[in-house]
């Protein structure tokens, strides 16, 4: 009876919540309802007091994203110099992966009519049907011409449906965020990078680079289609870790 539930009811709820490995905002949400409907009940005096309203999760640990060095991801993209329709669309995807910073979803539903080479900006359907432009620079420019007018024609030979997505899969079909994943998953298996590579590596390095380079914190939120500023301010927090180990690597006096 939900009129005579206590704290160790609570309790118990909590202790379940957990052991179904949910996320921390998902539980969060759980327990923002219950508390709003307790306190809802007490006003109406169908029960005495709200047993969630005390309730407190534990703060959450903030993890820095893991982002390529500049050198790693110049060994990186010499995994696909080669001249194959696969190469270049492998090429492509990570000139644009890592020269925009776009979301693996937002660049699997990439298509051709997004891509504007004479202004070069890419027009991106992101989170929350939030379009926004983002511009792509010389490398991706070329490496995109060159997949566009070659390596897709062969691939999209092999489909018996045509589309207009711009990254297709070996048979000519729309590629998958997954399989985007897996085709990174092959690249850096051909590296000497001991990274276990992730979706966002590429976006968490596109965003850390960015900002070591000078970038205003604003710029980088509106290319990466943060809606909040804080979300961003992640990337100042890896810049930083970052330049305290080489300043622990480099300095004389640590050496």
């Amino acid at each position: 009876d939900f009129r005579h539930v206590d704290d160790l009811d609570v309790q118990t709820y909590l202790t379940d919540l957990n052991k179904q490995d949910l996320a921390r905002t998902s539980i969060a949400r759980k327990i923002s309802s219950l508390r709003s409907f307790y306190r809802y009940l007490t006003r109406i005096d169908v029960v005495k007091r709200n047993p969630f309203e005390l309730v407190e999760l534990k703060k959450q640990h903030h993890h820095l994203p893991q982002f390529f060095y500049e050198a790693e991801i110049q060994e990186l993209f010499k995994t696909v110099a080669g001249k194959t329709p696969l190469d270049q669309r492998n090429r492509a995807l990570l000139e644009v992966l890592y020269g925009t910073g776009i979301r693996v979803s937002e660049c699997a539903k990439l298509t051709l009519n997004q891509v504007d080479f004479n202004t070069a900006l890419l027009l991106i359907h992101g989170k929350g049907n939030k379009d926004r432009y983002v511009p792509f620079g010389q490398y991706a420019q070329q490496a995109l011409r060159t997949y566009l007018k070659d390596g897709r024609q062969v691939l999209m030979a092999k489909s018996q449906a045509q589309h207009r997505y711009v990254f297709v899969n070996q048979y000519g079909r729309p590629i998958t965020s997954r399989g985007i994943e897996y085709i990174l998953d092959q690249l850096i298996k051909q590296t000497t990078l001991t990274a276990n590579i992730h979706p966002h590596m590429l976006r968490h390095s596109f965003a850390t680079h960015m900002l070591d380079h000078g970038a205003d914190l604003r710029t980088v939120q509106e290319l990466l289609g943060h809606a909040s500023l804080s979300t961003t301010q992640i990337y100042t927090h890896v810049t930083m870790a970052h330049l305290k180990n080489e300043y622990m690597k480099y300095y004389p006096k640590h050496n």
